[in-house]
């Protein structure tokens, strides 16, 4: 695996894996179960969960299938329901998301999505104090535009840690609106997830082309496209064993210096600009389907 670092230092693996879809049908936990310990054993270390997924049957399935693991090895990432954004319904929310994960500490905290009746300030009350009382360690925000991005960065007592927006070779709202330039400037990893696009940018011609003179798939090149940008992570997400393996090669994969610019003149073809609701505009974010992701 390889990492890049919070404004801290502390190393954050480039590539996560998603988990709404997990839990979602109760006849499939076992074999979720077996998914989840499938990928740790991989090295998939940073695991992306949120208290609304599967109405908490994902943190409840993570709790599961890390107990056999070390801890401190893994860098777990939960999220708050824009819901439960006053300050005591914040409290209540990470109790409750502790609980389920059977963790004393929650990595990374964030906001899942703006919610304009709540001000942040109360959001960021909590949060700060949550971090000083060591049950989550770093906090941020999810479907964020830069002006929430830039209130939330004020409203800290330490620094905000991520943005996780939907970003892809297809989808690039976090370029045009600032987003990804105001992470890149005030030391935030930006998290991009839907890297995919649920399987519809992989028969692109230019991606094809540039993943067979890798020896790669097209789903590699393009998890490698976002993980090779200045702060930017990916989460990807299946209970496929062939998929978990095939995304996490994309690690190792270094696309060159001309490959990039050909990958970021790519466009997204009509069908998928008009599905896409731009993500950080207050929306609920939906990950992609359970594979491939």
């Amino acid at each position: 695996m390889k990492y890049k670092q919070l404004h801290d230092g502390r190393p954050v693996p480039v590539l996560g894996l998603g988990t709404s879809k997990y839990g979602v049908d109760a006849s499939e936990a076992d074999y979720d179960l077996r998914a989840l310990r499938e990928a740790l054993d991989m090295g998939y270390t940073h695991i992306d969960t949120a208290e609304v997924y599967a109405g908490g049957d994902s943190e409840r399935l993570i709790g599961l299938a890390i107990q056999d693991y070390d801890r401190e090895s893994l860098f777990i990432t939960s999220k708050v329901s824009r819901a439960h954004l006053e300050r005591d319904d914040v409290f209540q929310a990470v109790e409750g998301s502790l609980r389920r994960l059977r963790v004393d500490y929650i990595d990374l905290y964030l906001i899942h999505a703006p919610n304009p009746e709540v001000p942040l300030e109360l959001t960021f009350e909590a949060l700060n104090e949550l971090v000083e009382q060591g049950k989550i360690r770093y906090m941020g925000v999810s479907n964020f535009d830069r002006g929430r991005l830039d209130m939330a960065f004020r409203l800290t007592n330490s620094l905000i840690a991520t943005n996780q927006v939907r970003y892809s070779l297809f989808v690039r709202e976090p370029e045009e609106n600032g987003v990804l330039e105001y992470c890149q400037q005030h030391d935030i990893l930006l998290t991009a997830y839907t890297p995919l696009e649920h399987g519809q940018l992989l028969d692109n011609d230019v991606l094809q082309q540039i993943a067979e003179a890798h020896g790669a798939t097209a789903a590699q090149v393009a998890l490698a496209w976002l993980i090779q940008k200045p702060q930017v992570i990916a989460i990807a997400q299946s209970a496929n064993k062939a998929h978990l393996q095939e995304n996490l090669g994309a690690v190792d994969l270094v696309l060159s210096d001309d490959e990039m610019p050909r990958l970021d003149r790519l466009s997204a073809p009509a069908s998928l600009e008009d599905e896409v609701v731009p993500s950080t505009r207050g929306g609920h974010p939906a990950h992609g389907p359970f594979a491939p992701q």
